[in-house]
């Protein structure tokens, strides 16, 4: 056992030479590239202890090759990260490509969308989400993923899903209802594109209500993209549209960060969607 010990103390002070090394004046070993040492000595106490009178120190070589080392393993953690938020936040592997830098520059909302990923820590600290509303092909998933994306290489959790695939979910989920509800809101992000194409049956109007009306309630911001007008969801056909809608909109609670962002309407509805900003901080159901 003594000199197992001895031999793990040896491995602990002994410094490996190379060949362009060299020892100093003051007896120490020196790299031979970068001119510092490589070794340093024990104070008396300490030397009496390990039983050598020096041990190994970091020269710049070996510092910059360390920090190298160091940092290509975070880059590596950090896209390990990043694809797993990807794979588990988006439901369609194409919504990857769809970033800012792959944006070609048309879409005047852009720029909303880039501040509200630069801004995301007041985003989720006031509750504010957006509304992307326009026609067919006017880039509001487009958009949407962006966010997303930007987002989630911030290693922040995002989803981005529908409503056909929330209520196929539900219909096969082992989990249960409130379960399922209950991992959507634990995103900081939920994003739910193509609001109002969901099938219209008594069963799948309730479930998008309990879904949208859970997520105001944990408090967490909403992004929701519709080809549906403002128009349509202020003068919902029905009922059950009303108190969904509603919630979508929350009119009486919308509120904008003026120093962020200025409401929006675009001056081509049919080429670019048009964005509002919603706060649902302080909504609440009577």
């Amino acid at each position: 056992m003594k000199n197992e010990i001895n031999a793990v103390l040896e491995n602990m002070t002994a410094t490996t030479p190379e060949p362009e090394d060299y020892t100093g004046e003051d007896g120490l070993l020196y790299c031979g590239k970068c001119r510092k040492p490589k070794e340093a000595y024990f104070a008396p106490d300490k030397a009496a202890i390990f039983g050598r009178d020096r041990h190994p120190a970091e020269c710049d070589c070996q510092k910059t090759a360390r920090e190298e080392r160091e940092a290509a393993e975070k880059r590596r953690r950090h896209l390990d990260t990043v694809e797993e938020l990807k794979r588990r936040g988006f439901t369609d592997p194409a919504m990857r490509d769809w970033t800012f830098e792959n944006d070609n520059g048309r879409n005047p909302q852009a720029g909303l969308a880039r501040r509200y990923v630069e801004h995301w820590e007041d985003m989720r600290t006031d509750n504010i989400g957006c509304l992307f509303w326009g026609g067919v092909g006017t880039g509001k998933s487009y958009l949407a993923g962006c966010i997303a994306n930007a987002l989630m290489e911030k290693e922040i959790p995002v989803h981005m899903t529908n409503f056909a695939l929330i209520l196929n979910d539900l219909a096969a989920s082992f989990e249960g209802r409130n379960e399922y509800i209950s991992r959507l809101c634990r995103y900081p992000l939920l994003i739910l594109d193509d609001f109002g194409m969901e099938r219209g049956t008594d069963y799948g109007l309730e479930q998008v209500f309990n879904v949208i009306d859970s997520r105001y309630r944990s408090g967490k911001p909403l992004i929701v993209t519709t080809n549906l007008t403002l128009d349509d969801l202020r003068n919902p056909e029905d009922t059950a549209h009303s108190r969904i809608y509603d919630l979508v909109l929350c009119q009486e609670k919308v509120q904008v960060k003026r120093e962020l962002f200025t409401s929006i309407f675009c001056l081509m509805p049919h080429l670019f969607p048009s964005v509002l900003i919603l706060s649902n901080i302080s909504f609440h159901t009577h």
